[in-house]
């Protein structure tokens, strides 16, 4: 399976956002030229649509993406005490175990961007938004928990309340994630499954898992929890936006970089250090909370920022693979029951489902539903929230929509139950 020219179109009106003096450096460089034809050519089979578009020149510099864990750096990996937070996130668990966060696992809006930009590359816009919408729906405003709850003496003046990333379950966290269960299957959203991770591995051949075995694994997934899950939801954005960064962020932000490699090389040994993972294919041992960063690890290029344009043309080109993905709905209370509904029901019209894989529509659509997620505490911070979609939605150019009519998704069960009840770890 590979992506397409077809999906290429799909995209091509965000590739405006890669920024334009890199590709010029590139021409004047016959050197560097030449090195990315060759690069380019070598790889054409496997590299992603996303990655041709973005990622043009195979840039590295071994001394700006060396994350430095060893001795010494203060960055050494410390496992996590009983007290800790750690929750459905590899990476931010791993995060905290470095030191990048805190390591009690609850951190500020200002601490989440420095350390996913800083550590991985994601962009500022992303990274914002992210922070931002976990502190506003999920803490108290200011910072939230990587897990559940916080305890006594956990972070700030209103420690010990929010739900935490654990207990966002439709709001921040989504069905049919890589390596964690579904909530309503199995009674919780945050312990790895080294089952599921297995699965992974052995959907990725050569060693190697690439954005490609990643989208179908997504797509084993999806249909798995449809057959065995009476409240699965595939919801605006949870669905949409959340579900899809689960499986893209997993290659874009874990994978090496080296010479050889500029554009990544996600390794079995690699994910699975990411993910806490021990052993080796068929005998992986999830260890709960212990994710690390890999030794001699190279971040993505400083030139390349993983940004929202770049994460939807990854999500678009996944679902013009598996158009599935793109459908609003969820099962009905029993298993394999799964009705959908149209965009156009809840947009008034402005957008339907039709047009969801048509040029930022997905995005718009799921990123002002998300302005409609209620908060875990009586905050009056909604319109902090409003703000940071607002900046999205401008940079996109996306179509303000008058109004979302939510309550048409109260049909389904897994979205009504998550609504009405809080989940804490």
């Amino acid at each position: 399976m590979k992506y397409t020219s077809q999906v290429l179109l799909g995209v091509a009106p965000l590739a405006a956002a890669f920024p334009a003096s890199v590709i010029q450096a590139v021409k004047n460089n016959p050197q560097l030229k030449a090195r990315a034809d060759h690069i380019l050519q070598e790889r054409q089979g496997s590299a992603s649509a996303a990655t041709l578009i973005f990622e043009p020149a195979p840039l590295f510099d071994a001394e700006q993406q060396y994350i430095d864990i060893g001795p010494g750096s203060g960055h050494e990996y410390v496992a996590p005490g009983p007290n800790d937070l750690r929750g459905p996130c590899p990476g931010l668990n791993a995060f905290a175990n470095h030191g990048f966060l805190p390591h009690n696992g609850y951190a500020t809006i200002t601490q989440f961007i420095d350390a996913t930009t800083q550590v991985v590359g994601m962009g500022v816009d992303l990274a914002g938004f992210l922070a931002v919408f976990g502190a506003v729906i999920d803490g108290d405003g200011t910072a939230w928990s990587i897990g559940g709850t916080p305890g006594p003496g956990v972070g700030g003046p209103l420690a010990g309340q929010g739900n935490g990333i654990s207990g966002s379950h439709n709001k921040y966290e989504s069905d049919a994630s890589p390596c964690r269960p579904d909530l309503y299957e199995t009674g919780n959203d945050y312990e790895a499954v080294a089952s599921q991770f297995e699965q992974l591995i052995n959907m990725s051949p050569n060693g190697e898992v690439t954005l490609e075995s990643l989208t179908a694994f997504r797509s084993v997934r999806f249909d798995t929890q449809i057959k065995n899950n009476p409240y699965f939801f595939n919801g605006p954005f949870t669905g949409v936006q959340v579900q899809p960064a689960a499986y893209t962020f997993i290659y874009r932000f874990m994978a090496n970089h080296s010479e050889d490699h500029p554009y990544g090389y996600l390794s079995y040994s690699t994910v699975a250090t990411w993910f806490g993972m021990t052993g080796q294919p068929g005998s992986y041992v999830a260890q709960q909370g212990q994710e690390k960063i890999p030794d001699n690890w190279y971040k993505r290029a400083n030139a390349y920022p993983y940004t929202i344009p770049y994460f939807e043309a990854d999500l678009l080109n996944a679902a013009a693979l598996y158009p599935k993905f793109l459908n609003i709905g969820g099962n009905l209370g029993k298993k394999d029951s799964f009705a959908g509904i149209n965009a156009a029901n809840l947009t008034g019209g402005v957008i339907n489902s039709g047009d969801l894989a048509k040029g930022n529509n997905a995005a718009c659509f799921a990123f002002q539903f998300a302005a409609q997620v209620k908060p875990d505490l009586a905050l009056n911070l909604l319109t902090t929230l409003t703000n940071a979609i607002g900046k999205v939605t401008s940079q996109l150019a996306c179509p303000q929509l008058q109004a979302i009519d939510d309550s048409q998704l109260m049909q389904f069960p897994g979205y009504k139950r998550s609504t009405q009840e809080g989940i804490t770890k």
